[in-house]
C-alpha cells in the first residue's frame, strides 16, 4: 500500500471543508438531547481514545491507516444519510452523537499515522495548512449557506440544517472518493 499525495491533501481539504461546514449544525442537531448525555458521552470517548492508544503498536501501518480512515469516512456519511431519512428524531439525534463520538475515537490515531505516513516536516506543514484553509472555507460557506436560506425565507433553524446536510452529502461523497485514490496498492 502506497500513499498518493495529492488525492490524500484533497481529501484533508475536504475532510476540513466538511467540519468547517457542520460545525454551527451541531448546536441545533443536538437540543434534544439532555446534558447528561454529553458527560456519557464524554466518558465514552475518553474510554475508547484510551483503547486505541493501547494497540496503537499493531495498527501503525499504512493498511490501517487506510481501513480506518474509510471506515470513519463511511460512518460520516452514514450519519448524513440517517439524518436526511429520520431527521430529528430523539433516537436518530443519539445515533448521530454516538457515531461522531466513534469516530472521535480514531482522531489521535489518525493524526499520529498522518505524521508517520507524511514522514518530512514540509509535508506536515503543508498538510496543516490544507486542513485549516479546508476549515475557514467551510465556516465561510457556512455562513452564506445560512444568509442565502434565510434570504430566501427559510428562517427555522431545523430546515436550515436539514437543508446543509444536502451539501454535506455531496462533500462526504468526493471526500470518500478522494481516500480511494489517495491509498493505492503497490
Amino acid at each position: 500500500m502506497k500513499l498518493n499525495l495529492r488525492p490524500y491533501l484533497w481529501y484533508k481539504l475536504l475532510n476540513s471543508l466538511f467540519f468547517g461546514l457542520a460545525v454551527g449544525s451541531v448546536f441545533v442537531l443536538y437540543t434534544p438531547l439532555e446534558p447528561s448525555v454529553f458527560s456519557l458521552g464524554g466518558i465514552g470517548l475518553a474510554v475508547g481514545l484510551l483503547v486505541v492508544a493501547k494497540v496503537y503498536e499493531k495498527m501503525m501501518n499504512l493498511l490501517v491507516f487506510y481501513r480506518i480512515t474509510l471506515l470513519v469516512e463511511f460512518l460520516a456519511l452514514l450519519i448524513i444519510v440517517s439524518f436526511l431519512i429520520f431527521q430529528y428524531s430523539y433516537t436518530n439525534v443519539l445515533f448521530i452523537y454516538i457515531s461522531y463520538q466513534l469516530t472521535f475515537v480514531f482522531g489521535n490515531y489518525l493524526m499520529r499515522m498522518e505524521t508517520l505516513a507524511l514522514k518530512r516536516t514540509t509535508l506536515l506543514s503543508f498538510a496543516d495548512v490544507v486542513k485549516q484553509q479546508g476549515y475557514l472555507a467551510g465556516m465561510v460557506i457556512s455562513y452564506l449557506f445560512y444568509k442565502i436560506v434565510e434570504f430566501f425565507g427559510i428562517l427555522n433553524k431545523e430546515t436550515q440544517v436539514y437543508f446543509l446536510h444536502s451539501l454535506l452529502l455531496v462533500v462526504q461523497i468526493v471526500i470518500i472518493y478522494c481516500v480511494l485514490k489517495a491509498f493505492r496498492s503497490r
